[in-house]
This record gives C-alpha cells, structure tokens and sequence, in this order.
C-alpha cells in the first residue's frame, strides 16, 4: 500500500463511517488527526552526551524526519542536571509522513511487541491518546545490532476530537488494536 492510502482511506471509509456513529451535519466536523509526536526521556544523557546522538539518529530512522534534542528547564542537583542541558529527544509528525508513520506503527511495529495483547483505551478527556512503548527495536528501521541500549518512548496522537468517544472511535478506524474490555 502506498503512503497516500491511510489518508484516502480516511476520506472514503474513516469520514463515512464516524458521521453515521456520531450523526455529524457536516465532513467539517468530523475529528481528524492533526499530528502526532515522538518523545524519547533520557535522563542518562546527563553522564553521557552519546546517548542523545544515538537516540537522535534511531529517531530520525524511525520517523523520516530529523529529532530535536529537548532541554531541561531546571536545575536539579540531586540528578547533577543543569539548566539547558540535552535530556530527551522529540519529533513531531504532520501531513503525508503522519499518515506514513500511522501505518508502519499499526501494520509492523505493534504486532511486533512480545506477548502483545492490544492497546489500552485510556484516552486524555479531550480525545487525545499517548501510547508508551518499552523497546525501540520494534521498529523495523532500527538494526538491533547498533543497540547500545533499550530506550522507550511516548507516542502521542493528537486529533481534533473533542470528546473521548470520538477520539476512540477515530484512532480505532485507523487501526490502532486497542484492548477488549
């Protein structure tokens, strides 16, 4: 399938099928996925500046966009962390490579995960959905070889929804596996 397909089947199948769920009058309301965003907190980084770099570079592998290193705020001496000093690594992902990125998560990357049972369904109140992910060697892009060390991260799905149920039901259309309760 090509990248174009998740946001095609957004127009033709998602749109349809949420208006008659929620009894919308126009494809305007209709909630949509504004973005979606990576976040990797490595407070390791504090002792080794290395650590950043490799998260840097499996981030960008991961999503086709280049990462930002994120900065404390801060100080915190009993973490020996000071102001402006790298601690994490974000991206953010809109348009054709959210889309891109949606897909390889729900087609390769989640049926990946040992002894995987679904996502939970807990989403923020405001129909926005984090998802916590233990290993980044679920995703394909990532050569297990180059691994120095496991790092999870957050995967953060942004929408326009503006309840729970609408953000569910959004995200379950696009193939997210959430739980049974």
């Amino acid at each position: 399938m090509n990248t174009a397909s998740f946001k095609q089947d957004y127009r033709e199948r998602i749109v349809p099928t949420l208006i008659k769920e929620f009894g919308y009058k126009s494809v305007m309301q209709v909630p949509k996925l504004e973005k979606i965003v990576l976040n990797q907190g490595l407070g390791a980084a504090v002792a080794d500046r290395k650590i950043i770099d490799n998260a840097i570079s499996e981030m960008t592998a991961i999503t086709g966009q280049k990462a930002v290193q994120t900065l404390s705020t801060k100080d915190v001496s009993n973490f020996k962390l000071r102001r402006k000093m790298p601690i994490g690594v974000r991206v953010t992902l809109r348009g054709d490579r959210m889309y891109e990125f949606l897909e390889r998560l729900t087609r390769m990357a989640l049926p990946r995960v040992r002894d995987f049972r679904g996502i939970s369904n807990k989403l923020d109140g405001r129909g926005n959905y984090t998802l916590g992910i233990q290993e980044q060697i679920i995703f394909p892009e990532i050569n297990i070889d180059n691994v120095s060390r496991l790092t999870g991260m957050n995967i953060s799905f942004v929408t326009t929804a503006k309840t729970d149920e609408e953000g569910y039901a959004l995200l379950r259309e696009f193939g997210l596996p959430f739980k049974k309760d």
